[in-house]
């Protein structure tokens, strides 16, 4: 992976080399020498940002059953409160 770092002017003079370099790795945008943002391809921002799903979805993926769960009951008892 390789990492490149653009200044704000950089970019703005040349964005297809930016694109370019993001296909290789992440491309620092710096704005007056600080980092302000930084260029991904989309295949990388997909693999940071993972794969959303529903609680549904994720309780229902395939082998999740081949987990033992067997919790041990509740014994919830009720007592009489003293009034006295």
């Amino acid at each position: 992976m390789t990492i490149t770092t653009l200044t704000s002017r950089e970019l703005n003079r040349d964005l297809g080399r930016a694109k370019r370099a993001a296909q290789a790795g992440p491309v620092f945008i710096t704005d007056r020498g600080k980092p302000a943002h930084v260029l991904l391809s989309y295949a990388d921002y997909q693999h940071l940002a993972g794969e959303r799903r529903s609680l549904v979805e994720a309780l229902s993926m395939p082998g999740l059953s081949a987990i033992p769960f067997d919790p041990p009951r509740a014994s919830i008892m009720t007592k009489a409160p003293d009034l006295s």
